[in-house]
């Protein structure tokens, strides 16, 4: 992985913070963000996007005052 991709991945998790107000938000929102990385990371967007849906929606349930 180039240190482009590394760069871009750690920005994309980073803003997973972001994760809205309703549980549809925190998923479409985390599988956004993670479908763009695997895309700029050459891994399936599938697997990204379900994977950021699941990492954004745990960390908004579990930390409902850090998400904006």
């Amino acid at each position: 992985m180039s240190i482009k991709g590394l760069i871009f991945a750690a920005t994309a998790c980073a803003s997973l913070a972001a994760c809205g107000d309703t549980l549809g938000e925190q998923a479409v929102g985390g599988a956004a963000i993670g479908a763009g990385t695997a895309i700029v990371t050459g891994s399936s967007a599938l697997q990204g996007a379900a994977l950021g849906a699941a990492g954004n929606v745990a960390y908004c349930q579990l930390y409902p005052g850090k998400c904006n």
